[in-house]
């Protein structure tokens, strides 16, 4: 009886598997759509835009290419060949550039001329976000070169959103600062910043991902499952995260599996055993 029971819960699980893959599929589908219609929309728009800004930095005083938003800092629109003797004087030892390839108009060979690091973090523009890996690269970038005493120049093309996502984060690990004060601070500098909802997400999530990478502990060879509170909500509670080694993976699939499931006599099983860090059931 007890074997007929798990093999329906299994065919269940399957069923609900499938329905949750194809749900991801279309998501995946969705965004993938979206990217290509923005990615479109802002080569077509690159060099308009691009002369537009150019325009207003000749005639408005206030409309500057760039800012010092720190004291090693800073944070402006894409540079052009002639920028780089500029940026040296400046002493700008490193750059960070987060544009597209077609948005990218100084060769990372020119920067070497001048002994200047280029790390290049291709990012759409508009509405999308660089990677937490990637921001923590750009973040990394920044604090070796402060702790060199050497400025660093945070650009996108305007130098309003995907680069003041980097800035933003930045000073949240290493300032100190909340998310809205370090806005707040970086707008007081270059008051046209301006960030999508993706990339302000970023910025207020970074933290607590940096976090969780920082104090993710390798348990024998450094192959662990991980599993969150969020993946036993409603399971079991008060359970704590918990690391389990990979040789233990279908004993906390199976426990994950029998907790959801509720087995056929009503009686959920508790999870048992503690875990310090986590990939789900």
């Amino acid at each position: 009886m007890k074997i007929e029971d798990l093999d329906d819960a299994s065919s269940d699980v399957k069923v609900i598997n499938s329905i949750v893959e194809y749900d991801s599929r279309r998501q995946i589908v969705a965004v993938d759509a979206k990217r290509a219609l923005v990615g479109a929309g802002a080569r077509i728009l690159f060099y308009p835009t691009l002369l537009y800004n150019v325009f207003r930095n000749k005639i408005q005083a206030e409309f500057r290419w760039w800012d010092h938003v720190d004291q090693f800092i800073l944070l402006g629109a894409v540079p052009f060949p002639k920028d780089v003797p500029h940026l040296k004087q400046l002493d700008v030892g490193g750059v960070i550039t987060l544009n597209e390839p077609y948005e990218t108009l100084v060769p990372s060979s020119l920067y070497r001329t001048y002994d200047i690091d280029h790390l290049v973090i291709p990012t759409r523009d508009y509405l999308f976000a660089p990677s937490f890996i990637d921001i923590d690269r750009a973040v990394n970038f920044i604090h070796k070169n402060a702790s060199n005493g050497r400025t660093t120049y945070v650009h996108c093309k305007a130098g309003r959103g995907r680069s003041t996502t980097i800035v933003l984060c930045y000073m949240v690990e290493y300032k100190h600062m909340t998310p809205v004060a370090a806005l707040e601070h970086v707008r007081s500098r270059r008051p046209r910043v301006q960030l999508a909802p993706s990339q302000w997400k970023a910025v207020q999530e970074y933290k607590q991902w940096r976090r969780m990478k920082m104090t993710r502990m390798p348990l024998g060879s450094g192959d662990a499952v991980l599993i969150t509170k969020a993946d036993l909500e409603g399971y079991s509670k008060g359970k704590e995260m918990v690391v389990v080694p990979r040789s233990g993976v279908m004993i906390a699939k199976l426990s994950c599996l029998f907790a959801a499931l509720k087995v056929s006599s009503g009686v959920t099983v508790p999870v048992s055993f503690k875990l310090t860090e986590a990939s789900a059931c």
